[in-house]
């Protein structure tokens, strides 16, 4: 039995392939929690998550319909999906490979990640295009010891799929913080932005189910590709 994070995310890239089209009607809540082998209660709060994300909306008596303003970019900062976990569905993600090298973790690195000055981190920068469009610029680090084999073949594709697919490790809960920001001399080169454009950058440290931190990052995302969504529950 799938749980209702699981529907929602399956009903959202059925949206973004448009298996459901904007403005049409979704299957009655009976109907998907036979199709998802659940019960209608899973499908309700599946269906709830989605409409505070301004994905659907209802209209009493009548039913749930896709909204006409969601955006395939639009993220909820409350889920831990890498990006091609989250868009990777509906079109192509690839990665450029900016500068990858392994080096030691200055104060603010040790702290963020519970290391000492001698455990190495690898030091990553990449670029990330949805369909050929730049759509964020990553700056990460991670410690050697806890993801280990990190290689440009990883960094090309998924670094989560990675970590669960071949470490068999669990991502577990993140700390963000989102800020705006002026347009630096790497985002109007990797970015394609203008001087005058802001930036949202997301700053993050990400644990693993086991509650060891394993990601320290920010990300530098255009302004045109997406709403963050955050949804208290």
């Amino acid at each position: 039995m799938a749980n209702y994070q699981d529907i929602a995310a399956d009903i959202r890239s059925k949206i973004n392939h448009g298996f459901y089209q904007k403005e049409h009607k979704l299957p009655k809540q009976s109907e998907l929690a036979s199709h998802y082998q659940t019960s209608r209660v899973t499908i309700q709060k599946a269906l709830t998550m989605l409409q505070m994300e301004g994905i659907i909306y209802a209209k009493k008596g009548i039913g749930t319909f896709i909204s006409d303003s969601y955006s395939t970019f639009d993220y909820n900062a409350k889920i831990n999906r890498g990006l091609t976990k989250r868009l990777g569905e509906t079109g192509k993600i690839t990665s450029k490979i900016i500068s990858f090298d392994v080096i030691y973790p200055d104060e603010k690195e040790q702290e963020k990640l519970k290391i000492t000055a001698d455990q190495q981190i690898y030091d990553i920068v990449r670029l990330r295009l949805f369909d050929d469009i730049p759509v964020v610029l990553e700056y990460t680090i991670m410690p050697l010891h806890i993801i280990p084999g990190i290689t440009t073949s990883v960094l090309s594709s998924s670094v989560y799929g990675y970590i669960t697919n071949h470490l068999h490790q669990t991502i577990g809960t993140s700390i963000r913080r989102i800020k705006a920001d002026h347009a630096d001399t790497y985002d109007q080169q990797y970015l394609a932005c203008a001087a005058t454009d802001p930036i949202l950058e997301v700053e993050q440290t990400v644990y693993l189910g086991n509650g060891t931190p394993f990601e320290f990052s920010q990300s530098r995302h255009r302004y045109d590709m997406g709403d963050f969504i955050v949804i208290n529950t």
